[in-house]
């Protein structure tokens, strides 16, 4: 019999710059996109398959907050701060699942632009992107607890 797979939304931890994030939206809060295909293909006339590797790794973030996350002001200030010194505000980003098995790891990131901002009658959201260099680690991982 197979085993039962568990997952917890508040056992995915955000950390950039040292600054631990909180005050996730609901649904979907954190996605991680590749910029560039990592393997790229071509078929010659005569059906002979070539494939080049790309080494352009930089991954794009975007992470979704609520209105009243701290974590607005962070990354507004890491922005305000980065574009003032001409790029001095770059600092380690890292992702992780303390359930799973996926982790994201850059040494360098940094915040594109400011994230939108609406109002309203509700709790509205924030959404920031994020551009990284190359990870030094990028596992996209299944869920490892499982109870029996």
């Amino acid at each position: 019999m197979p085993g039962v797979k568990t997952y917890n939304p508040s056992r995915v931890v955000v950390v950039m710059n040292g600054f631990p994030m909180s005050g996730f939206a609901d649904g979907t809060f954190v996605h991680i996109t590749m910029q560039n295909d990592g393997v790229t293909s071509q078929v010659g006339a005569d059906g002979e398959i070539a494939r080049a590797i790309n080494t352009d790794r930089r991954c794009t973030i975007t992470i979704t907050l609520q209105q009243t996350s701290p974590a607005n002001d962070f990354l507004s200030g890491m922005f305000s701060m980065d574009v003032m010194t001409c790029g001095g505000l770059l600092g380690p980003l890292l992702i992780q699942d303390l359930c799973g098995e996926t982790i994201f790891q850059s040494s360098k990131a940094w915040v594109v632009k400011p994230a939108d901002v609406e109002f309203g009658k509700e709790i509205t959201n924030r959404a920031w992107q994020i551009e990284t260099a190359p990870p030094s680690v990028y596992v996209v991982g299944g869920n490892a607890i499982s109870a029996n």
